[in-house]
């Protein structure tokens, strides 16, 4: 039996029509299995986003125009000393009130546990080789209070813990310059005299020096 070229042509524009309308399907299946947007909720976001307010100027020539305020985590007690490690995409945060620190996944959104038992650590930030390092304000454990870094290999070095032989006031913020220094705060939250800690608020500097204490005054 033979077909004739009409008759493979009509065969040929019958499977055309027959694809082009289950891809129509597809489609039409597709769209309508996404998400419906109430009538309440705004179709774009706001830039730049009115949450937050730009006390000095100078902050615009940093700020980021469509960057928008965003809640990662919640069920902390007391939030403190966030610090980014980029390399591996998550946020570290103390939770100070629960003596540990929070750990939040920005490739999964999940919050979990990063340190049990952090010697009630508050802030945070990296040296100039990526190594954590941790204001830690216990006044109850063995630990104390004190400044530490976390090594490679999660060994922790205690960098210091006192200063001309009285311990640490209560280590707070803590920062690290580009020449290697790392400052750190000392303000007078768990000890309000001389007797045990150190006098009045303080900033300090680590370095390859032994710990130099410098008056808050002129510092900002």
């Amino acid at each position: 039996m033979e077909f004739s070229p009409s008759g493979s042509k009509a065969d040929q524009s019958r499977r055309g029509f027959l694809k082009q309308s289950l891809a129509v399907s597809a489609t039409v299946a597709a769209i309508g299995a996404l998400p419906r947007l109430s009538s309440a909720q705004p179709l774009t976001q706001r830039y730049p986003d009115p949450l937050v307010s730009v006390l000095d100027d100078s902050f615009t020539q940093i700020r980021i125009f469509n960057a928008s305020v965003e809640k990662l985590a919640s069920g902390m007690r007391w939030a403190e000393g966030p610090v980014w490690i980029g390399d591996g995409r998550y946020l570290l945060v103390s939770d100070i009130a629960n003596n540990r620190i929070m750990r939040w996944d920005e490739v999964t959104g999940q919050l979990s546990v990063y340190r049990e038992h952090s010697n009630f650590s508050n802030g945070m930030c990296r040296d100039r080789q990526g190594r954590l390092l941790v204001c830690e304000g216990s006044s109850t454990t063995t630990e104390g209070r004190r400044v530490t870094r976390t090594e490679y290999n999660g060994r922790i070095t205690v960098l210091a813990d006192s200063f001309e032989g009285k311990p640490f006031n209560s280590p707070n913020d803590i920062a690290c310059k580009r020449d290697g220094s790392i400052w750190f705060t000392d303000p007078t939250f768990q000890a309000e005299s001389n007797y045990e800690g150190q006098a009045g608020a303080t900033l300090r500097r680590l370095s390859h020096r032994p710990v130099e204490r410098q008056g808050l005054q002129g510092y900002r």
